[in-house]
């Protein structure tokens, strides 16, 4: 059984449509899965109660799945990790992704953890404390889609939700070696996420995909855009350009090889691959903290005093501390969409010579818990920042591992609303140099 585990979302809707097992059989599978594993990760926040799929015959039928608890789900508590959400009353409703996938004929089994409102690159909060990385148990899972991450990779769920507005769904999937995507601004519904769509963030911040496999990436995007999804032919010869330092914190050795060994397999399968890098990335870190924090962080404080989070976790303090440089009056915001419009149509420029960019997801593998927020880690975060400042959609999949046996991540980001080419790649890179045959020592054990 334990191998039906490792198979995508897609194989086990195959084996679940020919007969080779039932959804409750595969379903009991993985809550055995997660009983198993999560002693040791801390992933998981909740085991939902059995659901049918309602004899929907859909790509997914009977297929589980998991959920950041950030994204509501029907009579349960949606905390956001943070102590106000979690006194609050049990959702009424779905989000809306999470309702098409149901109506896709999958069926959620497990919510998972996330850092104190979302605002840390690993998850720890006060309420269900640290989540670990299945890889080596000492460092992080990431953040803010850790739980779903450290899940999905330990084989306690094929695929599931996360949510990105700095990184959260590609950094994690870069610690704990699996795939996702931050899809493009505007791509997906908001609708039922935790904190609630609107203001200037909400450019900055997307729902997206997490998974094992690429092709659950792709076969999951169609169903969470809805009927009338946008349809691209794929290209057959991406023009690539790549890079290893965005001028901000140059990447580790370990990361760097990883990196160039896809842009190398890329070009050996006949693609035009060049290092190129545009100027303005060296913008991103200075950017992101600047529409995260103008007022300095307090607009985010009182948010959190309204809710009744009167206690907040170090890791999310430390995140405010760091907006303070930021802050400033009304003339300095607009002076900062301003920077922001040139850094946008310099980096459109740029893609006009290329049709996807591949870059590091972070500066290194995964960090020891406590070290995220730290001056030396947390400006290597800033190669997801980029592909947020731009709205456009990135991708990662594994494609390397570190001397101390760290999954590498790569990210490849493409043009907006081209999703479809970012995940082409990803799926390229996935045949050519992915490892996701190498298992978690929290599986192996």
């Amino acid at each position: 059984m334990n191998e039906i585990l490792t198979l995508s979302g897609i194989a086990q809707a195959r084996l679940i449509r020919e007969g080779e097992i039932s959804s409750a059989e595969l379903i009991a599978a993985h809550l055995a899965r997660i009983e198993e594993v999560n002693p040791a990760l801390n992933a998981v926040i909740e085991v939902l109660p059995p659901s049918a799929s309602h004899d929907v015959d859909g790509p997914l039928s009977g297929v589980p799945f998991s959920v950041k608890d950030s994204i509501e789900v029907e009579g349960t508590v949606c905390s956001a990790g943070t102590l106000g959400y979690g006194r609050r009353a049990p959702s009424k409703r779905d989000a809306t992704l999470v309702a098409r996938l149901r109506q896709a004929g999958a069926i959620p089994i497990a919510r998972t953890n996330l850092p104190d409102l979302l605002f840390a690159f690993e998850s720890d909060n006060l309420i269900f404390g640290r989540t670990n990385n299945p890889y080596d148990l000492s460092r992080t899972s990431g953040g803010s889609s850790g739980g779903e991450a450290a899940l999905i990779a330990a084989c306690g769920s094929p695929f599931g939700l996360g949510s990105d507005a700095a990184g959260s769904v590609r950094l994690p999937a870069h610690y704990c070696g699996i795939a996702s995507l931050k899809p493009g601004s505007g791509c997906l519904p908001r609708e039922g996420h935790v904190p609630p769509a609107g203001g200037w963030i909400e450019m900055l911040w997307q729902i997206g995909p997490m998974a094992r496999r690429v092709e659950d990436l792709i076969a999951m995007m169609p169903i969470l855009t809805g009927e009338g999804g946008r349809q691209f032919g794929p290209i057959d010869s991406p023009r690539i350009a790549f890079f290893t330092n965005n001028g901000i914190m140059p990447a580790d050795t370990d990361t760097v090889r990883t990196v160039r060994a896809a842009a190398n397999a890329l070009a050996s399968d006949g693609l035009i691959v060049e290092e190129n890098r545009p100027l303005c990335v060296e913008q991103s870190y200075d950017l992101e903290m600047k529409f995260i924090g103008p007022d300095g962080g307090d607009g985010l404080r009182e948010f959190l005093r309204s809710i009744g989070s009167d206690r907040t976790h170090p890791l999310l303090e430390g995140w405010l501390n760091k907006l303070e440089p930021y802050r400033t009056d009304l003339k300095g915001f607009a002076r900062y969409w301003a920077e922001l419009d040139r850094f946008r149509a310099e980096m459109r420029a740029f893609l006009a010579g290329y049709d996807a960019i591949l870059s590091p997801v972070a500066a290194q593998p995964a960090v020891p818990h406590g070290m995220s927020i730290d001056d030396s880690v947390f400006p290597g975060f800033s190669y997801t920042m980029t592909f947020n400042l731009t709205g456009w959609p990135a991708a990662v999949v594994r494609c390397g591992t570190s001397s101390s046996g760290l999954p590498i991540g790569v990210q490849i980001a493409a043009a907006p609303w081209r999703e479809d080419v970012a995940l082409q790649i990803a799926h390229r890179l996935e045949s050519l140099v992915g490892q996701i045959s190498d298992l978690p020592t929290v599986f192996l054990n």
